[in-house]
């Protein structure tokens, strides 16, 4: 295979049979004849390869807002009981 060139399309398509389709690297290697090595650096250069850190940013600043969220929501809760126990305990004084 030494100094094999390979059209910027065939790069894509064999890119995007792993990480569209979800072909391993070996498989794909196998099956086009190209090596692995070659398809890993490919895949460095893909914008599309590595999106799972993204993901995992996004998903990570997602629970992060979640949690916030929750605590916000029981500090509302509190206070809501708290005005209801003082709603409650003014009425009573009126009588």
């Amino acid at each position: 295979m030494g100094n094999q060139r390979f059209t910027e399309e065939f790069k894509q398509e064999a890119i995007g049979q792993i990480i569209d389709r979800g072909y391993s690297v070996r498989e794909v290697s196998e099956r086009l004849g190209v090596s692995t090595h070659s398809l890993y650096i490919w895949l460095k250069k893909d914008p599309r390869y590595g999106k799972s850190s993204k993901s995992e940013k996004e998903s990570d600043d997602l629970k992060k807002e979640v949690s916030r969220l929750k605590a916000e929501l029981k500090r509302t809760e509190e206070e809501r009981d708290i005005l209801k126990k003082a709603a409650a305990y003014f009425a009573n004084q009126s009588d």
